[in-house]
């Protein structure tokens, strides 16, 4: 089994993940998240009324 860690850090409406593949950063509300990943890659959520989200990588 292999190990892992992770911690959040929030600045102002970012969101700073550190762990030990790099550190990636997050912003959004609820409704609308943009998520980047260590290595660039970037993913957008967003979440509908009624249960519903739609999601996509870059």
């Amino acid at each position: 089994m292999g190990w892992d860690y992770r911690k959040s850090v929030k600045v102002g409406p970012l969101r700073f993940h550190l762990s030990r593949h790099g550190v990636s950063r997050s912003y959004g509300g609820r409704r609308f998240h943009v998520y980047r990943t260590p290595d660039g890659r970037r993913h957008v959520t967003v979440r509908l009324p009624g249960g519903f989200h739609i999601g996509k990588t870059f």
